[in-house]
């Protein structure tokens, strides 16, 4: 019978990951995991690399387009461009749906969107109040709405996107 063998260590994992990925994959998955702006130094820890190369790959990333910089604090800070991460999904839809689907997904999503203007009587689901409303149930449900409304209003503008890249070739054309 073979020997139980347990999950990778974290150690396993991370050996892995270095053996499997060049520098510059290493860096790339980094910024797309961080969420705000983080040291180039500690981008360069975590890809575990030199901070040189981090910095070279870090600068590539931001001419193009997919991180931002800020030079102007010591050391450089870096953050992932969330504008990319949406051209990425849009991307992924327009190859996967037709304009008429994604169409039709809009419509549907815009139908959804509207019941939630009716249901909170207003536009902005940032001007509803979850905490108005006694107990937690309520408040939990309300919350719950409020999280989804807004990710109907993404879901809206990754569609929009996609059709605009589908029915222009891939390229968007200005507004």
């Amino acid at each position: 019978m073979p020997e139980f063998d347990p999950a990778p260590t974290s150690d396993d994992t991370r050996r892995r990951w270095q053996a499997g990925t060049d520098t510059f994959g290493r860096i790339y998955d980094v910024v797309l995991g961080i969420t705000s702006p983080t040291p180039y130094t500690d981008i360069a820890e975590r890809a575990d690399c030199s901070q040189n190369a981090a910095k070279k790959h870090l600068d590539r990333l931001a001419e193009m387009g997919i991180a931002h910089v800020n030079s102007d604090s010591r050391p450089a800070t870096y953050e992932r461009n969330d504008g990319y991460l949406e051209w990425q999904d849009a991307s992924r839809i327009a190859a996967e749906l037709s304009v008429d689907e994604i169409i039709d997904r809009v419509e549907a999503l815009e139908s959804q969107q509207a019941e939630y203007e009716a249901q909170f009587e207003t536009t902005d689901p940032t001007d509803v109040s979850v905490f108005d409303h006694g107990d937690h149930d309520t408040i939990h449900e309300r919350m719950t709405a409020v999280s989804e409304w807004q990710g109907v209003i993404r879901d809206i503008r990754l569609y929009e996107l996609a059709r605009q890249l589908s029915q222009n070739d891939g390229h968007l054309i200005p507004a």
